[in-house]
């Protein structure tokens, strides 16, 4: 019993010491806006502009990969780890884990990169993601919206288990394992074995898209806070990466909320600036645009200029309330253990956003999605081909039952 305990504490100092910094960060897919494959040049462009962001408010210094095959291979690391050892670039990756088992082809990939590389890789490894909205997408919600395809909690279970026992998962014990989905897939009960199975989790979340929820840009930060908030509750002592969020600077009104350079920077300070910057790990949607099937544009610069379409320094002060949303929940830190086993409490979500994205790859496939930006957060045209790094997916209003019943489980605004 007391190896045990003294085991456990050993690998969550040594998980704590992976995840213990807020990093900050934007997410990267495989392909570029026409469908082409990124190569090492393409990422390190990424990595170098995003590092150098006149006015950041920090170090932008993390990325979040999908896949770690390289576009239109079968089993190739993708370009990105190169890209990323060279720029000191600390990387999330992940697996896709929806449709085919694909899984093998992930780890053959991920041992070449170990093998090649050695430490200088997984020294910059800092989460292991595996699947991207696959819950999401096997819901009501999404199948409604047309999401494409989904996974259910015991296939991503399996597929942690897999990994886990991999050799590229015993080279990464100590990096922290994850799942990523969107935030009323995590609230709703039937997932919580996802929860219990991973030492943190990431949630997908575009006030954008909440369509009938008076989604105006001025009430983008309270909707942010009440998803946030609910996907904390659940998590209970586990910590919560932001994996994706963002606003539009183009694009088409969606409901109350419209796209636009001035709206971005209001989004970026309300919930980037006063939530979400050095309290816990965020990968902004996005530093450049790759989804040439969403209409909404949401890179915050222009061909990877250094100096972005608004100013990202943050203000003092914020016109949404602060209340108790940085602080409510013990989850809120951004320290990960890996192995954790932590019990969640569980809360059925609403009929709400389905705010999922098709975020992640179809690595290896050879075909035009692979490995193309796919749709996040209520796409008016959800893509089941491409699967790499979007937002946009079509939402629906929550029942005033469903929010009622969350009322008593998370703090709201």
């Amino acid at each position: 019993m007391h190896l045990t305990s003294t085991l456990l504490a050993g690998a969550a100092a040594v998980a704590t010491a992976a995840a213990g910094n807020n990093y900050l960060g934007f997410n990267s897919g495989a392909t570029l806006a026409d469908r082409s494959a990124k190569f090492k040049k393409d990422f390190e462009a990424e990595f170098k502009t995003a590092q150098g962001l006149s006015g950041a408010p920090g170090k932008f210094n993390a990325v979040r990969l999908y896949t770690n095959i390289q576009a239109y291979s079968k089993s190739d690391p993708i370009e990105a780890f190169e890209a990323a050892v060279e720029t000191e670039t600390y990387m999330l990756l992940g697996v896709w884990a929806s449709g085919d088992d694909n899984l093998d082809n992930e780890m053959t990939a991920l041992n070449a990169a170990i093998k090649k590389h050695g430490s200088k890789f997984t020294d910059l490894v800092i989460g292991m993601s595996i699947g991207s909205e696959d819950l999401y997408r096997n819901s009501v919600t999404g199948t409604k919206n047309k999401a494409g395809v989904g996974a259910d909690p015991s296939v991503i279970l399996n597929y942690i288990d897999k990994y886990k026992k991999s050799d590229a998962g015993k080279a990464l014990s100590s990096v922290p394992i994850g799942h990523v989905d969107t935030w009323d897939a995590w609230t709703n009960s039937s997932n919580k074995a996802v929860i219990d199975a991973v030492d943190w989790i990431g949630v997908d979340e575009y006030p954008y898209y909440e369509s009938g929820k008076g989604n105006d840009i001025k009430n983008a930060g309270k909707l942010f806070d009440k998803a946030y908030d609910a996907t904390r509750a659940v998590a209970g002592s586990k910590p919560v990466w932001v994996t994706e969020t963002g606003w539009p600077v183009t694009g088409e009104k969606w409901d109350e909320a419209e796209p636009s350079v001035e709206n971005a920077k209001y989004y970026w300070d309300e919930i980037g600036c006063r939530q979400l910057f050095g309290k816990t790990p965020t990968f902004w949607y996005n530093l450049r645009d790759s989804n040439p099937d969403n209409t909404m544009k949401f890179a915050i610069t222009k061909d990877l200029s250094t100096t972005p379409y608004f100013d990202l320094t943050c203000p003092t002060t914020f016109d949404t309330p602060t209340g108790d949303s940085s602080s409510s929940s013990s989850s809120g830190s951004s320290t990960a253990t890996s192995g954790s086993s932590g019990s969640s409490t569980s809360v059925s979500s609403p009929t709400s956003s389905g705010s999922g994205s098709g975020s992640g790859s179809n690595p290896g496939s050879g075909s035009s999605g692979a490995g193309a930006s796919g749709s996040t957060s209520g796409s008016p045209k959800p893509s089941s081909t491409n699967k790499d790094s979007g937002a946009g997916k079509m939402v629906t209003s929550s029942t005033a039952a469903g929010v009622l019943a969350l009322v008593g489980a998370f703090f709201l605004f």
